[in-house]
């Protein structure tokens, strides 16, 4: 089979390089050997598709902790505020919500993954299942690639084939073994944007627990600082924690090893420590004679609350009238600072995007083109630059992709 551009991968960066270059008239072949194109995009932000965020380029960039310059020209070229134009060309409403993250106004991933199908066949870009094998290079150019029922020729060859998050949805690390039969190096990959496993049986008792509110510190303590801060939601699990506040936070934290790193979580961020010593005084004024094991009900979940007592050393069957000053203050530093030792991230396959991949510094910044071999791009997530939640993972593909499309 003969065409102009071949794109390995029909995922986010490769569907927008698909219709991005059959605009500019050019044939193109995507082929995936998944069931269905997009399912991982359809997955993203609990299936509401964080599109971007609707920031300047230079606020995406703060948001990328590993090769941001490398992306400077690529995001300055194809904005967020490109890609919101895009997706609204295609008939897709968008909105801005907290963190001027970009949503559909449907909350349906599936609009838009919808439209950059649509888009792309409405170009004339033709769609094959296969399972791409190998790629075909001759005098340092790839001429094509070898699929298992199918051998495709073409001018550009697009290696967009994701990371080895989520394998369920085709990204299962495939395009890594393409990256080295070209002679690219792959850096390490591990999980990014993934819960977190901590040490102890404390998470474990309170497994099922979502907090709305809280806080979330994580310490760095070979450098003896916070390397993330936010406040947000978050879940105990059996491994330890996760949701939204730990995903942003997994992507803060590297090497990881026995005693580097601490999470300390602030169950009350809306009262500082006087102000929740007060409240502590009030509710056990109103119950002097219980016991302190049961005197948190109206301050804590209860599934938190064996933990807390715990971590205070208070006798849980203690008056809460004989409980002096010092032991309200263990209490309070046990609610405002729940302290626990970070074990590992969770393993890559239950992560949302993959930290490491192709090294940028074989590519050429404002095409992709390898600079091993010509005519072979990378894009999207198999590329080792990856950002913190709120968007700018789709970013860095959209622009990706509009980079290679472009250089055709």
């Amino acid at each position: 089979m003969q065409t102009e551009i071949f794109i390995i991968g029909a995922g986010a960066s490769g569907l927008m390089c698909a219709v991005q270059a059959a605009w500019l008239g050019h044939e193109v072949i995507v082929a995936d050997h998944a069931r269905h194109p997009a399912m991982k995009l359809n997955i993203t932000g609990k299936g509401r598709c964080n599109v971007t965020n609707n920031c300047d380029v230079q606020t995406v960039l703060n948001n990328i902790p590993r090769n941001s310059r490398f992306l400077y020209s690529a995001v300055s070229r194809f904005t967020p505020e490109d890609a919101m134009a895009f997706f609204e060309s295609l008939g897709v409403e968008l909105k801005t919500e907290r963190g001027n993250r970009v949503f559909p106004v449907s909350d349906s991933a599936k609009d838009i993954s919808g439209a950059l199908i649509n888009a792309a066949k409405n170009a004339g870009v033709r769609f094959v299942k296969d399972d791409i094998r190998s790629l075909i290079i001759e005098d340092g150019r790839v001429i094509g690639a070898r699929g298992r029922t199918e051998v495709y020729f073409a001018g550009r060859v697009v290696v967009a084939a994701g990371g080895l998050s989520y394998p369920g949805t085709g990204s299962d690390g495939s395009g890594y073994k393409l990256a080295r039969q070209a002679g690219h190096t792959v850096t390490e990959c591990v999980g990014s944007l993934v819960g977190v496993e901590l040490y102890g049986s404390d998470c474990a008792k309170a497994m099922g627990l979502s907090l709305k509110n809280c806080g979330l510190t994580v310490r760095d303590n070979d450098a003896g600082k916070a390397v993330y801060r936010d406040q947000g939601e978050m879940l105990f699990t059996h491994f330890g924690m996760s949701g939204p506040l730990v995903l942003s936070a997994s992507a803060h934290m590297e090497d990881i090893r026995r005693g580097k790193y601490s999470f300390i979580v602030d169950l009350k961020p809306a009262l500082d420590i006087e102000k929740l010593d007060e409240r502590i005084l009030r509710d056990f004024g109103d119950v002097p004679n219980r016991d302190f094991g049961n005197s948190l009900g109206r301050l804590l979940p209860a599934s938190i609350i064996p933990v807390i007592i715990s971590r205070s050393g208070i006798s849980e069957v203690k008056k809460v009238n004989q409980i002096t000053r010092e032991e309200r203050g263990a209490l309070v530093s046990a609610i405002k600072q729940l302290t626990f030792e970070v074990k590992a991230l969770r393993p890559v396959e239950e992560a949302i995007i993959t930290r490491g991949g192709v090294e940028v510094k074989e590519l050429s910044p404002k095409t992709m083109e390898s600079k091993l071999v010509s005519g072979l791009h990378f894009i999207g997530e198999i590329i080792d630059a990856d950002g913190y939640t709120g968007g700018f993972n789709l970013q860095i593909a959209w622009a990706t992709a509009y980079a290679a499309a472009t250089a055709f």
